[in-house]
């Protein structure tokens, strides 16, 4: 069974390859007047790279669709956190990052994994609680953590990978290797004490870091306006002498131009950046949740007009992609999904003994 899996585990299908930077942005922009990035200042995404952009999303959506339906057939524990409808956010900041680059995440990651290049069979299987999952089937659903891919892990504590993340802009700074971190978090979590003082540890002492807050209008179950007073997130960063700059969460292009806007500000050495990533989840905030707080019709209008997969599909076909090539994409990521799902179904669940390894004590 172990030699199958491992072998299993090296057949994934190739992705089509684009040109992607080893050590730097693609770009190295001009500050604005202000101190602030201009959209000037980037470089529009291939078309290839855009092609990837879509292939990501929609694997990313199949995935997730298919990991829901294992949930409820009780191949998934405990909780599950999905992404679907936030895609946008995710792949297109990642596209943005060198392959030298940091990310970093909460619980809702098996998107941001994907879209860092992570292997769905693994991903799936750590979903599983199986053997070859990223955290060997001992993490679950917010511990995914690729290292090849420089994805630095899912954390489940709210807020908790943000002083994480800050520390990696420590190290890229001390080491001066022009490497940067991007930080993913949910809205819930700008009210978190360490965010506070990771933002001013961050501006004090220049830290490469780009901190990307999921504005998806709810924290769980309570909506932004009844828990904060600010509900304009890109403000909250002026405090700590930070540029602050709200992107349209549903739309990759805007993700990629903003987050390469502020990487290369960070890797000219003029510090971090906040990017209040405006989205909408069309699922609960995890697979236990009633969505009793919010209604239908609000739902299927995000779906019916802002569905971020429709608004790539609309940049794809300006650049004369046809109906044709995204069915090919989705044909062959509903493979993909098809092969992560057998895989994680057929491999071996972490032994008695594999409950000691991995872990750190006194």
């Amino acid at each position: 069974m172990a030699a199958r899996v491992r072998k299993a585990a090296q057949t994934r299908p190739r992705e089509r390859p684009v040109a992607v930077s080893k050590t730097s942005s693609a770009v190295s922009p001009k500050s604005g007047a202000n101190g602030a990035v201009t959209s000037k200042e980037a470089a529009a995404p291939s078309k290839d790279v855009q092609l990837l952009m879509y292939r990501r999303m929609a694997l990313i959506r199949r995935f997730e669709e298919r990991a829901g339906q294992s949930y409820g057939q009780g191949k998934i524990a405990g909780f599950c956190h999905l992404y679907i409808g936030q895609e946008a956010v995710g792949v297109g900041a990642a596209l943005a990052c060198a392959a030298t680059d940091y990310t970093i995440d909460g619980y809702r990651e098996h998107g941001h994994a994907l879209a860092r290049g992570a292997d769905p069979k693994r991903v799936m299987a750590e979903l599983y609680g199986r053997k070859p999952g990223y955290a060997k089937g001992k993490g679950g659903s917010m511990h995914i953590f690729d290292v090849e891919h420089r994805f630095m892990g899912g954390y489940g504590i709210v807020g908790g990978q943000i002083p994480l993340a800050t520390g990696f802009g420590w190290a890229s700074r001390y080491k001066r290797d022009g490497t940067a971190t991007v930080c993913f978090f949910g809205d819930a979590a700008i009210n978190q004490g360490a965010y506070h003082e990771s933002l001013n540890m961050a501006s004090l002492w220049k830290l490469p870091v780009v901190y990307v807050v999921e504005n998806n209008l709810y924290g769980m179950g309570t909506p932004i306006a009844v828990s904060n007073a600010i509900t304009d997130f890109s403000k909250r960063s002026g405090d700590y002498g930070i540029p602050g700059e709200a992107v349209d969460g549903m739309d990759a292009l805007a993700m990629y131009d903003a987050t390469q806007r502020a990487l290369a500000r960070a890797k000219r050495g003029e510090g971090p950046t906040l990017l209040e990533a405006r989205c909408y989840r069309f699922r609960g905030h995890s697979m236990a949740d009633p969505q009793t707080y919010r209604t239908k019709e609000e739902v299927e209008d995000y779906r019916t007009h802002k569905d971020p997969l429709n608004i790539m599909k609309g940049h794809l076909a300006k650049l004369g992609v046809g109906d044709a090539e995204l069915e090919k994409i989705q044909s062959e990521v509903n493979a993909e999904v098809d092969e992560a799902l057998k895989f994680s179904d057929q491999a071996a669940e972490p032994e008695g003994q594999d409950l000691y390894e991995d872990v750190l004590g006194h």
